[in-house]
Formats: C-alpha cells, structure tokens, sequence
C-alpha cells in the first residue's frame, strides 16, 4: 500500500487493488481464470492496476515505462505486468469491476460482509489505516477482503463473517465501531462511495455531529412525514446488528433433506443455494447464455436469482413443511432450461442446472412421473428396438389430426414435428481389438440421438477420424445388453436411480480406455459433457474424475491434436465459403466454443462467424412439451432467428447440438449441420 502514493504522482487514470483472496476466488471461476492466470505472476498477497489512459498512445506508453522504473527504485523489480493490447485490458478490467462478485462466491458459511467498506482516510494514511484493520479483524478471530480504489484511500474492505450465528453479528458492531473510530482518528469519512443504509446511519452522530443529524431529521419529516420512504436508514436507524432484519435470522436453519447429488463441495445443498448474493448478473439481456428465461419472460420468477431465493425460503421452512417439493416450487423451477449459463456466467458460481436435477429428484419421488416425463427419460431405452416401426411412429407428422390428438394425450405440442424415426440406425464396423505398437486410437462414444436419429453425424465423425489417420473405437458394454448411455435423459427427469445405473455401465465400458490413456470422443454437447460434469456429483470418486479428464466433444479433440502437431487431416474448400456457427448452451458454459472455431477454421476459404445468442429454446424435451412451445420459440426468436434467416441462402448454418439443429429448422426452415459433416464435404480425398 505504501506504493501507491507514490503511483499516483505519475498522474494515472486509475490505481485499483485487488487482494490475494480475489485473485485466488476469480481462478476458481471459469469465466475470469484464463485472464487472471495471464496477468497475475507467482502467489502476491495483493496487486494493483494502475491504469494510463489518452488519446495519445506513445504518450501512455512512455509513462507505462515510468511505472516500471518507479517500482524498480521502491523495490519491485520486474514486477510491472504490462497490458498494452485493448483485449487484455478489458478483461482485466472484467475482473476489477467483477470484484464484489467475485468476494461472494466464497464457499462456506463465513462471508466478506459489508458494513465498513466504503470508509476513506487520506492517501499517505492508508497503508498504516490497512495495517491496524487487519490487527483488528485479527483481534476478533478473523480475516477480510481487500479491494478497490486504492488511489483515493477509499478500499472495499470487509470482514469475514458467519452471520449465521449470533456470534457473527457480535464481532460485526465490535469491528465497526473499533474501525468507525480509527476512521475519524484519520479525519476519514465512513462514507467514502456510497451511501449509509442499516450499516452506518446508527453512526452518523459522532462522524457528523448532533445538529447535522437533526438537520437529517427535519429533512426527513419536511418531505416524508408518515416515514414510508426507505425506514429506518439515515433517521431514527435499525440498530446495526439486529438480526431479525438480517438474511439469516435466529431461527434460520435448513430443513432436513437426504440429497441424491454430492454437494461437498458447497459443503451442503443449502449452501449451494446461499451462494447466489442476489448481485442480478443473471438479468442481463444480452451478452451470454445466461438466463434464457428471464430474457423472455422479463419476470423475476424465472430467473436464476428468483429460483435461488425460492429455494432458499422453501428448504429453510418459510414457505411451509412441504415448500420444497410443492407445486409452487415446482412452477418457480419450470422454465428452467438447464442452460448452465449460471455455472459458468454467474460470478458466485450458482448451478441451478444441477439443483434442478436435485429438486426434480425429490418432487417426482413425492408426485411421481407423467406418461410424458416416462417416454422423454426412457428413449435410450426403446429408441433401438423402434427401427423396424419407425414408419408407424413417423405417421404422427404425416395424417392429419394425430398431432393434435397427441397434444390432448401426451401434451405434445402439435406445432412441432417429432424427430423423424428411422431404419438405418448407427452400425460400428467390426474390429479386431488388437492394436499395433504406435497405432494411434480413439474412442468414438455414439449418443442415441446420432446412433439413432441423426446417423449421418456419426458415419462423419467415423470417416473424419480415420482420414485423420487414427483407429476408431466402438466401446461396447461389458455385460452386454442395450446400447451404452450418458443418462441425460434421467438426469433431467430427476430420476438419478436409473441414472447411475446408466453411468455405472458407462464408467465399466470406458474406464480400461481411461486406464490407458486412449481419448474418448463424442459428439452431442449435452451427452459428452454429462461424463465431464453430472457424473462428478452423480458418482463422485477417483473414476468419474479420472474419465471426467479424458472425455473430448469431436471439436476438442480435433483443436488439441492440431495444437500439438499431432493432426494430419488433409482439407480441401468447399463450395460454402462462409458458415454461421451457433453454440449449444453447454458448450458455451464448459468454455468449448473455441475449439468448434478452430477446426472450422482449418478449412481453406471458410470465414466463421459466431451468433451471439442464448439457448435456442429447444433444450432437449422443452420445446416439444405443448406448455413450453411459446416460450420456446421466444426464446429462440430473440436473437438466433433472425441471425439465421439473415444469412444468404448459400451460408452454411452450423450447430453440434441435436436440439439446437432441430430448432433452427423449425424455425427459420433452414438445416443447420454438425461440425462433422462440415469436415467430411471438406476432406480432400
């Protein structure tokens, strides 16, 4: 801290601090920790971004320089990361700004609680102000986070507390008025950003003076006489530590429920849901997946937020003995697509894709399943044995009125086609499983909606990898039987009995793979990454973590290989000399799309342009479902849509995802292709 004065007498434009708790919090974040790992070297206590900024980039540069001599004479060698690109410096600054989320998604039941952090003391005080803080949270058996505007003395500072406990509340009006006291020792202010609230009114008197305050009041009473605006904050305030006002209250406590999914890592399922710190990132109405919902219905209720908070009433008793499993709760979770745009856009990391699994689990064992929820869970199961009658289920679409019938029985919505059931279903070639010595393999892992379905995208897949020189394996199950299965059905339908029964066969049939180290490719987003997530907390163990590494979605794999000079597929152009690529939701959130870019790219003359949009609105079975088709095709209207139907009719129209294909050409009329078939037109032999 004791640098910073002398920083700012280079005239920056910025001089912000970010402690070692936020840069070790934003590494377990997907979305920051590529660009933390970039610019944060070795384990610093705390780091400062010193910003220059002007028209004149020469000029900026030269006192960037400045920077790096000024730390050399104060001791700091070589320790100016420099950030000259505009790219770099946005997503650093993503980081900077993202810095109060980022303190919130600690885990556990002892936060970074806000009620000292906007206290401001002059400049050449702060590093000593920082120093005695610490000895105080240290006196009181804790630690605090550190960050924000180091330039002008005004840190974000708060202590880390569990206000779950009346202990928490204790220590939290000893700190403020032990640092309350230091602040005016300083001839600081406590109120150096923002505004007072519960935290501070109560301490406006000996920071202000009693007449100031009366002046506060006779404001207050000229303009609000019946106190209906805001009570209880600046005039006649809550005491600060009165925790029948607070989140958690005395009697807050969790309901005993015995969960299916491994939630250790949270250190429990309602800590899980606790780490949504309702900051309404999950509102945002553009960028990103997250959240599809919300985007279409504008109604908090079917936000990532709004569910997170009803769950937390519903699993602590305040919306009654069976809030959790009753059909209002069921309501507040339905238009949930299990985007996964949370897990990875939501900067405390909520997962609500999982805790709807989780809360699925529970209300079916209460309420039991639909004969529509059964046919959508069990299709791996029966789509094999369908081939020879795929002509009588394919009616459905054909004869007038059947449609119709099926939405009055089934609840299948009669505007939407069913997937076209078919007789050439997947066939894997015979092998010899002997392998020569330096023989590169891989294992091709067919989904039942390519093996049965979209049979085109596994016969590319089949044909790119082996002109890419490697020997293609079919993984069979070990006690034979049906076909091998992800369980993403069941996982959707919360019925994670049949689930783990799916994945143990998986983990039986790929593990002697894993144990070798031969890359397991698949094809279908939602189906290949439920081995890279789901199974983690379905079966958690050094198998699922072990297969969870060695999983690859074709695109991956092929990227990587080229990445490592490993690669010898010999493309040729096609006749398409430009391609729209549209991202399934789960590629977005596992950080994928990259690679879906870069194998596009290695065919000569095809220039990639990706569609910003959120989930298609298709999402599996929710599209389909007569309740959900409107929804659905809003969802998909907001910015997929048009983006599709924009394009010239000679643009490829790419998508991984079954659903998203499906969704695309219902529509815009246009057929969208697998990255696979995109690679096969363009194979030069």
């Amino acid at each position: 801290m004791d640098a910073t004065q002398h920083i700012v007498k280079l005239d920056p434009d910025a001089v912000e601090l970010i402690d070692r708790t936020m840069i070790e919090l934003a590494r377990d974040i997907p979305i920051f920790a590529s660009t933390v790992n970039r610019f944060v070297r070795g384990e610093p206590e705390a780091l400062l971004l010193v910003e220059f900024a002007g028209e004149n980039g020469d000029q900026q540069l030269r006192r960037l320089r400045q920077l790096v001599e000024l730390m050399g004479d104060l001791g700091f060698p070589d320790s100016v990361v420099e950030a000259s690109d505009k790219e770099f410096q946005n997503a650093i600054w993503e980081v900077r700004k993202s810095g109060l989320n980022i303190m919130m998604s600690m885990k556990g039941d002892g936060k970074p609680v806000s009620f000292i952090e906007d206290c401001a003391v002059q400049l050449e005080d702060l590093a000593e102000y920082t120093r005695r803080l610490t000895d105080i949270f240290d006196k009181h058996g804790t630690t605090g986070t550190f960050y924000a505007h180091a330039s002008v003395g005004t840190l974000h500072v708060r202590p880390i507390l569990n206000m779950k406990e009346e202990s928490g509340a204790t220590k939290m009006r000893s700190i403020a008025e032990e640092c309350m006291e230091m602040v005016r020792e300083y001839k600081g202010s406590h109120s150096g950003e923002h505004g007072d609230g519960i935290s501070r009114s109560e301490f406006h008197e000996p920071m202000f003076g009693k007449r100031m305050v009366e002046n506060f009041e006779e404001v207050k009473r000229a303009f609000d006489p019946t106190n209906l605006f805001n009570p209880g904050k600046i005039v006649n305030p809550h005491r600060m530590d009165d925790r029948e006002i607070m989140r958690f209250k005395p009697a807050y406590s969790p309901i005993a429920l015995d969960t299916s999914l491994d939630w250790s890592e949270w250190g429990g399922f309602h800590r899980a849901i606790e780490m949504c710190n309702n900051n309404g990132a999950c509102r945002k109405a553009s960028v990103g997946t997250m959240c599809p919902s919300y985007r279409a219905t504008k109604d908090e209720q079917h936000l990532t937020r709004g569910r997170a908070n009803t769950l937390r009433l519903a699993i602590t008793g305040q919306l009654g003995d069976d809030g959790f499993t009753s059909n209002a709760m069921y309501q507040a979770m339905d238009l949930c697509v299990s985007c996964k745009g949370c897990k990875r856009e939501c900067p405390t990391g909520v997962d609500m894709a999982a805790m709807k699994v989780e809360f699925l689990y529970h209300y079916h064992q209460k309420h039991g399943l639909s004969v529509r929820d059964r046919l959508f869970a069990y299709l791996p199961r029966y789509a094999h044995k369908l081939r020879r009658l795929g002509f009588l289920l394919n009616l459905r679409d054909k004869i007038p009125g059947i449609a119709t019938l099926s939405e009055w029985l089934l609840g299948l919505s009669r505007e939407r086609r069913l997937p076209h059931w078919r007789r050439d279903h997947f066939l894997p070639h015979d092998e010899d499983i002997m392998v020569s010595e330096g023989e590169r393999e891989v294992v091709l892992l067919v989904d039942t909606f390519n093996s049965c379905f979209d049979v085109e995208n596994a016969n590319a897949a089949r044909e790119v990898l082996n002109a890419a020189g490697y020997r293609v394996i079919y993984p069979q199950p070990v006690k034979k039987g049906r076909p091998l299965c992800c369980g993403r059905t069941f996982l959707s339908s919360g019925l994670l009995g049949e689930a783990k029964l799916e994945a143990n066969r998986m983990l039986d049939a790929l593990m002697p793979y894993t144990e070798r180290g031969v890359p397991i490719v698949g094809l279908e987003p939602s189906c290949l990454l439920t081995l890279r997530d789901e199974y983690k907390v379905l079966m958690p163990g050094d198998d699922t973590d072990e297969l969870a590494k060695n999983v690859f979605l074709l695109e991956e794999f092929l990227a990587t290989e080229h990445a490592t000079g490993r690669l010898q597929l010999d493309l040729k152009p096609i006749v398409s000399k430009k391609a729209l690529l549209h991202g399934h939701c789960h590629q977005k959130a596992f950080n994928v799309m990259s690679a879906v870019q870069k194998v596009l790219s290695l065919i000569p003359e095809l220039e990639v342009k990706t569609i910003d949009s959120s989930c298609c609105g298709m999402a599996g079975s929710f599209g389909y479902e007569k309740e959900h088709y409107d929804i659905s095709m809003k969802m998909g209207s907001l910015s997929l849509f048009p983006a599709v139907k924009e394009a010239d009719t000679d643009v490829l129209i790419v998508a991984d995802g079954t659903s998203c294909r499906s969704q695309i050409e219902h529509g815009t009329g246009k057929q969208a292709m697998h990255v696979a078939r995109v690679l096969q037109m363009a194979l030069n032999s």
